[in-house]
C-alpha cells in the first residue's frame, strides 16, 4: 500500500542543532512540524529555480518585529514583487522616521490606554505621538513629490526615494515594485486624502493593474510566499485568471481555517480550481502565528543557501 511507505521519524533535539537541523527533524513528523518543513523544502525550491518571487504581506507583521526580514530578503533578491497592505507600510515607516512599537500586553484597561494616548495592537503599544511624527513626515514627503497621474506602486517608489531605512526605501533601490492595491484603507490614504483637499495629489488606482499584469505574463516560472490573507492574496492569485499561466510554487502562513469560505483560509488546493496555482504546482499551507513561522523558514532557507 503505497499510503503506508513513510512511517513518522521521532524528533530527535540536541544542544548544538542549527535551525536547518530543526526543520530537517520536522520533516520526519506530522501536523505543523511536517507542514512547516515541506513549506522549507519548497521555499529552497522556489529560490533555486529562479522563479518571479511574489510576497504577499498581510497582518500586523511590521509592528510586531518581522519588518528587517521583508528588508533583508528585498536586498538579498528573495523577493522581486511585494503586495501589501498600507498598515504594514505605515508602521515600518513610523520605525524608519524614529518611531517605536513597545512590548505591552493584551490585559490591560484599552479606556486607561485612550487616556494615556497609546494605541493598542495586541500587545504591541504605540504612542500617538509616533503617529503623529508619521502624518508630519508623510505630509513633507507629498509636498516634494510633483509626478502627476502616478499609481499606486509609482507613489510608493517615491515615498521609498525619500525614505532610505524603510522597506519602501529598499525597494526602491533594488527595483522591486511594491503593490497596495487597498492603500485608502490605512494611514497613507487617510493622509494623502486630507492633503488633497487643499494640495493637488493625483494617483490613478487602476494603474498598476498593467504593469502587475506585464510582470506575469513575462515570468517563465512563479512562486508565491503569502503571509495570511486578505487584499494581498487575492491581488496576487487573482492575476493568473487572466493569463494563460497558473503558479509553479505556493507557500500561505495562516491562522485561519477553510470552513469559513473567506480567503485567508481557503487553501491553495481551493486555488487550483480558479486555475490560480497550477495543478502540479507544489504548494503547502501552515497553520500558524507567521511571528513563528516565518522567521524559521527564512532562517532554514537562509542556512541552506548558505
Amino acid at each position: 500500500m503505497n499510503e503506508l511507505k513513510q512511517p513518522i521519524r521521532h524528533m530527535k533535539i540536541n544542544s548544538t542543532m542549527t535551525v536547518n537541523q530543526l526543520v530537517n527533524e520536522m520533516s520526519g513528523a506530522a501536523l505543523g512540524a511536517g507542514r512547516l518543513a515541506e513549506a522549507v523544502d519548497i521555499y529552497e525550491a522556489m529560490i533555486r529555480d529562479k522563479t518571479t518571487k511574489f510576497f504577499g504581506l498581510s497582518g500586523a507583521m511590521t509592528p510586531t518585529g518581522m519588518r528587517l526580514i521583508i528588508k533583508d530578503l528585498i536586498e538579498a533578491g528573495y523577493i522581486d514583487v511585494l503586495v501589501t497592505t498600507g498598515a504594514n507600510l505605515v508602521h515600518d515607516l513610523i520605525e524608519a522616521f524614529g518611531g517605536f512599537h513597545y512590548k505591552g500586553t493584551s490585559q490591560i484597561d484599552d479606556v486607561n490606554l485612550r487616556h494615556q494616548e497609546i494605541n493598542r495592537i495586541f500587545d504591541v503599544f504605540l504612542p500617538e505621538h509616533h503617529f503623529t511624527l508619521f502624518e508630519n513626515r508623510l505630509l513633507d514627503i507629498m509636498a516634494d513629490i510633483d509626478k502627476k497621474g502616478m499609481g499606486i506602486r509609482e507613489f510608493l517608489t517615491e515615498i521609498g526615494l525619500r525614505v532610505e531605512n524603510s522597506i519602501l526605501g529598499v525597494a526602491a533601490k533594488k527595483g522591486v515594485p511594491v503593490f497596495c492595491p487597498a492603500i485608502s484603507d490605512s494611514a497613507i490614504g487617510l493622509q494623502a486624502w486630507l492633503y488633497t483637499q487643499t494640495q493637488k495629489l493625483s494617483v490613478d488606482t487602476f494603474k498598476d493593474m498593467r504593469e502587475f499584469m506585464d510582470i506575469c505574463y513575462n515570468a517563465q516560472k512563479t512562486g508565491a510566499m503569502l503571509i495570511g490573507g486578505g487584499v494581498p492574496k487575492n491581488f496576487i492569485l487573482q492575476s493568473m485568471i487572466v493569463t494563460p499561466k497558473s503558479f509553479d510554487y505556493a507557500i500561505q502562513l495562516t491562522t485561519d481555517s477553510p470552513e469559513a469560505g473567506g480567503l485567508s483560509g481557503a487553501t491553495l488546493s481551493e486555488a487550483k480550481s480558479w486555475g490560480k496555482v497550477a495543478e502540479e504546482a507544489r504548494e503547502a499551507t501552515v497553520y500558524g502565528d507567521a511571528t513563528i513561522s516565518l522567521p524559521i523558514i527564512v532562517a532554514a532557507v537562509l542556512e541552506r543557501l548558505g
